[in-house]
């Protein structure tokens, strides 16, 4: 496990003064019980963290968006998937600490998982090297899914219910029609109704990017997600 570690510093760029640090960072409440609180309390720290370095990059690097612009990147890119994408491109899972029966069961690709153990990690980046060596990860992490969308993220479900006030029409209806995979990563498919225009139906992780993608799908409002989040 040390060289499995010593790898993951070399991804992170950042060599640990307190081992320890980083490998609570990494254990599973399977594998180490009593080390869940350390893991819970680095995620915590670790979520806000991610939120002021995101923070400070987006007023730099778009001077000019207003708050309200600023706020809509800043939640996609604080979330879950983003996390979760970022964990898994650097292939976080496999260097998680965690029991035989729940590696069995798929918890290293388990988007919750991956997204709570990213933040854990930046939260022992931070504790470590502080607030550089943390920024330096998330800038470099984090940069291709800014660059990404170079005008403001907008929501599917407030864009497509203001194209149907606009033409008087009720509101689309949403009904889940469909839920497969293992439990630890369900897939759901969820059908989205607007009255005189049809339906279609969107997939994703969970019923919310399921959503947003017959959101788009609606009423010639767009035809695919393509945003880093939802991939």
């Amino acid at each position: 496990m040390e060289s499995d570690l010593s790898e993951l510093e070399v991804i992170l760029g950042h060599t640990f003064g307190h081992s320890d640090v980083l490998r609570r960072a990494v254990t599973h409440a399977s594998a180490e019980p009593r080390a869940w609180n350390a893991y819970e309390r680095l995620e915590f720290l670790g979520d806000r963290v991610l939120a002021l370095v995101m923070a400070e990059h987006l007023l730099d690097r778009f001077p000019h968006e207003r708050e309200g612009a600023i706020a809509k990147r800043h939640v996609g890119l604080v979330r879950r998937e983003a996390l979760s994408e970022i964990a898994r491109q650097i292939g976080l899972g496999r260097f998680l600490i965690v029991s035989r029966g729940e590696t069995e069961a798929g918890v290293r690709e388990s988007e919750t998982i991956l997204s709570d153990a990213m933040e854990a990690v930046i939260g022992a980046l931070y504790l470590d090297g502080g607030l550089e060596a943390a920024r330096r990860f998330i800038l470099q992490g984090w940069n291709p899914l800014v660059e990404a969308e170079l005008r403001p993220p907008q929501d599917a479900k407030t864009t497509l219910q203001e194209w149907v006030q606009a033409r008087k029409i009720p509101l689309p209806a949403y009904d889940t029609v469909g839920r497969d995979g293992p439990a630890h990563a369900p897939e759901f498919t969820i059908r989205v109704s607007v009255q005189g225009y049809g339906e279609t139906t969107g997939t994703g992780k969970s019923k919310r990017i399921a959503r947003r993608h017959g959101d788009r799908d609606t009423g010639g409002i767009c035809r695919r997600c393509r945003r880093a989040e939802c991939r």
